[in-house]
């Protein structure tokens, strides 16, 4: 195979699949709270103040619970796509 058609054949390919990629991306969660009790509690006090991410790098996440018997979950799903 000569470097025309090689070049041909590769511009085929990249043609191809152009604009088709297709990311499917899924995150289930569940989960149950029941028959807690929660006497003489205090919750917190949650801040988010000015510098609380100062120094931070990538993706900060920040969960809070200023409450009891909370049932806390995440996910985070990232799509990187580098061109």
């Amino acid at each position: 195979m000569n470097a025309v058609q090689k070049t041909k054949r590769n511009t085929w390919q990249r043609e191809a699949v152009r604009g088709a990629d297709i990311v499917t991306t899924e995150a289930t969660l569940g989960g149950t709270v029941g028959n807690n009790t929660a006497t003489n509690v205090t919750t917190g006090f949650n801040v988010i103040d000015n510098g609380s991410f100062a120094n931070s790098s990538g993706l900060p996440v920040v969960i809070q619970n200023s409450g009891a018997n909370v049932l806390i979950q995440n996910a985070t799903v990232i799509n990187l796509q580098l061109q």
